[in-house]
């Protein structure tokens, strides 16, 4: 049957909404699910992803999609496995057809009231990253442009599982940037403080504050911090001046 237009308008919207915001990869795929189930009325949709080789579940809507997608993820058999392995749709139009090529998928699946499914895969370029599972409590003849919107939202989702990716790895360069840049603050108060208690100037202050870092197998920040907020003292007495003095 024809998928709901506006329902898949709505998702894609909400998609493109989503993308400049700071989200991660449990929001992308739940904001997945939620939108194939809407746009293909379905009784549930699962996801699973690529893991050394295999497919495992990561997320699903209720705890009768989650006990089929974890028996897909433990046989490593079903519409979804077909789809990640071949990187075609694997519409199953009566699971219980299947049942001597997948008996304990299938056995699962009518144990929870589900008769079809579909698999749809998840690409990166020339790579398959995982799949998304679409089922029905009905036997169902998938249609094609039914399936043709799940690839769509599926690419999607792909899409916005690498940029996830891509915005955690900009968060932690941030946060490495901000702890060099907090370290180096830290550390010029620090010499500062050293240079005007000693009278000397500030890079014989940072030679000091260096030696004594190395002498007591200390983090140059750390020592930094306690003369800073601890009231730590250095003059030439506490460093050993004899000792090499590496960069």
């Amino acid at each position: 049957m024809p998928y709901d237009s506006e329902a898949f308008l709505r998702a894609l919207s909400r998609f493109v909404r989503l993308l400049p915001t700071d989200y991660d990869m449990a929001t992308a795929l739940d904001e997945l699910v939620d939108a194939v189930m809407n746009v293909l009325e379905l009784a549930g949709a699962g996801v699973s992803l690529e893991s050394a080789g295999s497919l495992r579940f990561v997320t699903a809507p209720n705890p009768a999609i989650a006990a089929i997608e974890q028996c897909q993820e433990t046989t490593q058999q079903g519409p979804c496995v077909a789809a990640f392995r071949s990187g075609r749709p694997a519409p199953i139009t009566d699971l219980a057809e299947r049942v001597p090529q997948w008996p304990e998928y299938t056995a699962v699946a009518a144990r929870h009231g589900l008769r079809a499914a579909a698999g749809i895969p998840m690409r990166l370029g020339e790579n398959s990253i995982g799949a998304v599972n679409l089922y029905d409590s009905k036997v169902r003849a998938w249609h094609r442009t039914e399936l043709e919107a799940a690839c769509v939202l599926a690419d999607m989702a792909t899409g916005y599982l690498v940029n996830a990716d891509k915005l955690t790895q900009l968060h932690q360069l941030s946060a490495q940037l901000q702890h060099a840049l907090d370290s180096r603050v830290v550390i010029e108060q620090a010499k500062g403080m050293i240079a005007t208690r000693n009278d000397i100037p500030l890079d014989e202050a940072f030679q000091l504050i260096r030696r004594y870092a190395r002498t007591n197998q200390l983090h140059l920040r750390a020592v930094a911090h306690a003369i800073v907020e601890g009231g730590l003292r250095i003059s030439q007495e506490d460093t050993c001046p004899g000792a090499p003095d590496r960069p």
